[in-house]
């Protein structure tokens, strides 16, 4: 029969530790040669295994020790890889504190952010390298420059190679030096700090403690299974990746399979065959439209919907025939994938329902940076697509000043809740309060089985003349649903005292639909789409103007669209 989803199901259980060092050195003894990480180097597929990957962090912990580094501030500015998690494990295990930067920030904010965290080493890739070297002379506060990629150290001694770095390191190790081997992170203190300005603002630096990371992987295994086989996919700097895909990766024993770009995905995902990635909203719903308008392109959409309709009615009898018939469409994410979960946004009901009908389960969650992130996540037999699932056990939320319907800003306390900004006691008080309650800036309720719903950013809502509230996130997943549009944002209009009237919303079409057809037949199309979705929502809610766009939206590096504020 199949499963019931209910709420009460047990919590599952979780290997407790006390550090990572702990996790990587259990992991070498009872993995040892399973492969920790594969990833592509000059066209061929390495592999490292547990107990390689527990030397090699060894080593370069030893040798940052010998230079005087074991406690330092180390930042690193490059793509995603190998080299990347074992500069960041190294530093998990040492007394030091990761910086992981944006690589994709102009070289000032770069250098902002490594002089405003006071890293005195900085590791780089050679892709970066232009980069770094034209901010070297504000950086008065670094001590040491590593570059990954380089064979040899400078001549003036300023720059050292990864490469150089590492021998000299296992050599130390080899030699009895246990001087890395010896340390141990102090659970309260500041083990990362992550600069994030979200989708707009200032960067700050939140500070996350070895504390906040330990109980991140610890209790959100419990409420959310990872499995044998990863791919990774999003940026590493951000903590959604860094925390939740490859920390509790490397706790439960996973193969960590590292794709190289966004490009690569659909590729990396036939060659790896992963069991679970983690994606944003955005890349599903391109893949979810790709793959439908494979379907209709063959001409398949009937015999597609009536397939679904037969696999949903054996599926309540308890046969599961979805992998076999849809077969094709498993194929493209490799043959074994059962998971894809999703961060970022709420996710649509549709996606949900699609996956969930070809035999791939899609589970969304809610968190944020100064969360460590992760705040609440779908359980894998208890799930509603449009929540954030159930919170973690060591975090309590509440609902505040909520409306009518419940809803207010969601505020978070416990175990994941950050130190506080970095050097910003001012901004720290602004949305963290003495009793250790996190103010998000996010807006949500919670159901009567404990599952969070976000509706909406507090600075995104739109406060109409009328005294209505409107959140433009709702509004903007109807319109996604529309055929012609791939991006969107909605927006209040004003008049001329500023007040905010009515909603506009700025559309970037799908190429693929509207091929062919003039901007004028564009806009009708959509305004026609459009007029059709009002009609069946509440007149306060209805989109008054649509203004197309020829440009995609500018995102960030976690694919969120960019929003101006004009308030």
């Amino acid at each position: 029969m199949a499963k019931k989803y209910t709420s009460n199901y047990a919590l599952n259980e979780v290997r407790p530790f006390e550090n990572f060092k702990q996790v990587l050195d259990e992991n070498a003894e009872k993995l040892g040669n399973k492969p920790a990480f594969k990833f592509k180097e000059n066209g061929e597929i390495k592999e490292v295994s547990y107990k390689a990957f527990k030397t090699e962090t060894d080593s370069l912990g030893t040798a940052l020790c010998a230079h005087g580094f074991g406690k330092s501030h180390i930042a690193i500015v490059a793509e995603n890889c190998y080299k990347w998690v074992t500069v960041y494990l190294t530093t998990m295990k040492s007394e030091g504190v990761f910086v992981p930067v944006d690589k994709e920030l102009p070289a000032n904010e770069i250098a902002h952010i490594i002089s405003n965290a006071d890293a005195e080493v900085v590791f780089y890739s050679k892709k970066y390298e232009e980069k770094i070297l034209s901010v070297t002379g504000v950086l008065s506060n670094v001590k040491c420059f590593v570059n990954l990629d380089a064979d040899k150290d400078s001549e003036d001694g300023m720059v050292l190679s990864y490469k150089q770095l590492m021998k000299s390191g296992y050599e130390a190790l080899m030699n009895g030096d246990r001087t890395f081997l010896e340390m141990t992170p102090e659970d309260d203190k500041l083990k990362m700090l992550v600069y994030t300005s979200g989708t707009t603002g200032t960067a700050k630096g939140v500070m996350l403690s070895h504390h906040n990371l330990r109980s991140c992987v610890y209790y959100g295994q419990m409420i959310a299974s990872t499995d044998d086989v990863a791919l990774s996919v999003l940026p590493y700097h951000h903590t959604y990746e860094s925390v939740c895909s490859l920390l509790v990766d490397l706790h439960y024993g996973s193969t960590i399979c590292i794709n190289e770009s966004i490009r690569t995905v659909v590729a990396n995902l036939k060659l790896y065959k992963p069991r679970i990635v983690m994606l944003v909203p955005l890349f599903v719903e391109a893949m979810y439209k790709k793959i439908w308008s494979g379907i209709e392109e063959q001409g398949k959409t009937k015999l597609f919907k009536n397939m679904i309709k037969v696999s949903n009615g054996l599926l309540a009898a308890g046969i599961d025939m979805r992998r076999v018939f849809f077969k094709q469409i498993h194929e493209i994410f490799g043959g074994e994938l059962q998971k894809i979960v999703t961060g970022g946004a709420p996710m649509r009901q549709e996606l949900g329902d699609f996956f969930n009908a070809i035999g791939i389960k899609l589970l969304n969650g809610y968190g944020i940076t100064e969360c460590s992130p992760l705040v609440s996540v779908n359980r894998d037999y208890f799930y509603d697509y449009v929540s954030a699932g159930v919170t973690l056990p060591c975090v309590q939320i509440k609902i505040d000043n909520p409306n009518e319907d419940g809803e207010g800003e969601v505020c978070v306390k416990g175990d994941t809740v950050m130190l506080g900004y970095y050097k910003m006691p001012e901004m720290t008080a602004e949305v963290l309060e003495p009793d250790g309650w996190f103010h998000t800036g996010d807006y949500g309720k919670v159901d009567k089985e404990g599952r969070l719903y976000i509706t909406g950013r507090k600075k995104n809502l739109i406060v109409l003349k009328n005294g209505k509230n409107v959140y433009p996130e709702e509004i903007e997943e109807y319109i996604m649903n529309l055929q012609y549009v791939a991006e969107v944002i909605v927006s209040a209009e004003r008049n001329e005292n500023g007040e905010e009237i009515g909603l506009v919303a700025e559309i970037f079409p799908d190429e693929k639909q509207t091929e062919g057809m003039s901007q004028n037949e564009i806009l009708e199309k959509i305004k026609a789409e459009v007029s059709s979705m009002n009609d069946r929502l509440p007149q306060y809610k209805h989109v008054h103007n649509v203004i197309i766009r020829k440009e995609a939206f500018e995102k960030t590096t976690s694919g969120k669209i960019k929003r101006k504020y004009n308030k």
